[in-house]
């Protein structure tokens, strides 16, 4: 049957704040490391492949978790499953603080991610459940000002404490633990959902296992070949070979599972395929230019922590501005395709411009396609997932939501791991030629941001084809076997 949600405003803002702290926190805890990210490893002596995979392990593990974390909310009470995934970050958090060596870092961030893939992709579909998609607009400020606050208070936190002697940057995985424990109290005390429960749940550990050894194998690959070992190798072989074959028998397996973590008849629609498009690529660039704008200020420019996250706000405020104005616009008019569009081309046209970046390209001229860049994350993150939680019905909008985060999580890993690989290519070509390692390193930037303007273009493609949408001001509530007044 069709039901009108008209909840209290006061009730929604108070269980919204309690969601968007959860969120705040599992954000900040991407973006506080990427100021911070070349102290820690030179502690720790980490190498350069390291370096990134401190900020894959996290993607790599959230990605893989999503899709499960998706399903067990079309079985599971959201509001335990919330919880739940706030006590793993909070584990993963202080693990990471604590850790002696790269590796140790490297391994407590992966339960870090399992944390955030669960806070990240539940988070969306509580708010899925509360709010009706027309009416979700007035609602996406709130969501994306704690958004942006974490993203661009992250970078300047970390610079912070990075730079502050008393501090450390160990102090950037505990700073979050008081402000999880501070979520979780909220979420107990204001949080009510409608609970469906489900009979003879089965999860599909099997496809996910696959999917994550197979994206993790050619992952490893990346970060190594023409190092390591060369292209032509038996480890290139037995890798991208190896990588294949789990996909295969994923994508078999996920045929033949009776509950998919990634839903064949989900991913097979038009909508959905097109948002899984433009994901991947909103996904590389919300990852991908965080992490390589900070390493481009500090070691090409020489400039401290602390001042690499202020110069990152232009991109921040870029999210911030049009993430407010298109929830408004978007409640006002219904449609959604507009914003898609036009995110998606600000987006290639910011990373075409950082493609001209240099060592002493003038931060005025970086500051522009940075806003650029902003803008069309802010336009399209969020919206990719509401056209498709506005296309399915709400017995699927669990899973059709985690998978689209899951493929966005996914272009952030692939984005990060891949973009990270060619950058440490080109610094080590341009230093053999002779060029100085400040002058390599910005020449190798604004490479891979054009490679990035490519991907981008994807966003694009999918946001034309994708047909247009009026969001729906209803849910469609399905007529469950048993269920409870709430949660």
């Amino acid at each position: 049957m069709t039901t009108t949600i008209a909840p209290p405003d006061r009730k929604v803002l108070q269980a919204l704040a309690a969601l968007l702290l959860a969120l705040f926190v599992s954000t900040l805890s991407s973006t506080v490391v990427t100021t911070a990210l070349p102290r820690m490893l030179r502690d720790l002596n980490g190498s350069p492949t390291q370096y990134t995979w401190v900020v894959t392990a996290t993607l790599l593990a959230a990605t893989a978790a999503t899709p499960i974390w998706g399903k067990l909310a079309d079985l599971y009470p959201k509001k335990s499953l919330i919880q739940i995934a706030t006590v793993v970050f909070l584990l993963g958090s202080i693990a990471a603080g604590l850790a002696q060596n790269s590796g140790q870092l490297i391994a407590a961030r992966a339960l870090q991610g399992i944390g955030v893939g669960g806070l990240q992709s539940l988070v969306q579909i509580a708010i899925a459940a509360m709010i009706p998609p027309r009416e979700r607009g007035r609602y996406a400020g709130y969501q994306s000002s704690a958004t942006a606050l974490s993203t661009i208070g992250g970078p300047l936190l970390g610079g912070f404490i990075v730079d502050t002697s008393w501090l450390g940057w160990r102090w950037c995985f505990f700073i979050g633990v008081p402000v999880g424990l501070a979520a979780l109290v909220l979420l107990q005390a204001t949080l009510r959902l409608p609970v469906v429960r489900r009979e003879n749940v089965r999860i599909d550990y099997w496809g996910a296992t696959l999917i994550t050894g197979g994206v993790s194998l050619l992952l490893i690959w990346i970060s190594f070949v023409d190092d390591a070992f060369a292209w032509g190798s038996w480890q290139t072989a037995a890798m991208v070979g190896g990588g294949l074959v789990l996909l295969g028998l994923a994508a078999w397996a996920e045929t033949r599972a009776a509950e998919p973590v990634v839903p064949p008849r989900i991913i097979r629609q038009r909508t959905t395929a097109l948002a899984i498009l433009g994901s991947l690529a909103a996904g590389t660039a919300m990852y991908g230019a965080s992490v390589f704008l900070s390493q481009y200020f500090q070691t090409s420019r020489g400039h401290t922590p602390t001042e690499s996250g202020l110069l990152t706000i232009p991109m921040m405020a870029g999210i911030l501005v049009a993430s407010i104005i298109a929830g408004r616009l978007l409640s006002r008019t219904g449609r959604i395709k507009p914003f898609l569009i036009t995110g998606s081309l600000s987006l290639t046209a910011g990373f075409a411009g950082l493609g001209f970046l240099g060592e002493s390209t003038p931060l005025p001229l970086i500051a522009i396609p940075m806003v650029l860049v902003g803008a069309g994350v802010g336009m399209t993150l969020q919206n990719f997932v509401l056209v498709v939680q506005n296309s399915v019905p709400i017995t699927d909008i669990g899973s059709a939501s985690a998978t689209v985060s899951f493929f966005r999580s996914l272009g952030g890993t692939v984005g990060v791991s891949v973009l990270g690989a060619l950058l440490a290519r080109q610094v080590a070509h341009h230093e053999a030629e002779g060029l100085s390692a400040p002058a390599a390193y910005g020449d190798a930037t604004g490479f891979v941001f054009v490679i990035s303007a490519a991907v981008a273009l994807l966003s694009v493609v999918a946001a034309i084809l994708l047909k247009p949408v009026a969001l729906r001001a209803t849910l469609d509530t399905p007529q469950p076997a048993e269920t409870t007044a709430g949660d």
